[in-house]
């Protein structure tokens, strides 16, 4: 039975993001446990491509209606920086 011929659009793109943010937590999460420095780096990178994937399906999802978003006001934006610039100072 062909069950992709059942879903719609948004469910198939709904998916996908679901899919390329588990691979993006994945990804952080092998980059801090790997020792090896040649091994760090092609996970970088597969993060960067996959977070960058991650993006543009969110993006269509955006433009298609399918996923609602609104822009924080630069105060909220400003704020969030500032405190993670304190964690990061505390740290």
């Amino acid at each position: 039975m062909n069950t992709r011929a059942n879903l719609s659009e948004q469910d198939l793109l709904n998916d996908l993001l679901n899919q390329e943010k588990s691979m993006v937590k994945n990804y952080a999460t092998y980059i801090t446990e790997a020792s090896c420095p040649n091994l760090r780096q092609v996970l970088t990178t597969q993060l960067n491509e996959t977070a960058s994937s991650q993006y543009q399906i969110f993006d269509q999802m955006r433009q298609r209606g399918y996923y609602a978003t609104k822009d924080a006001p630069d105060s909220d934006v400003n704020q969030a920086k500032q405190k993670m610039s304190q964690i990061k100072n505390n740290l």
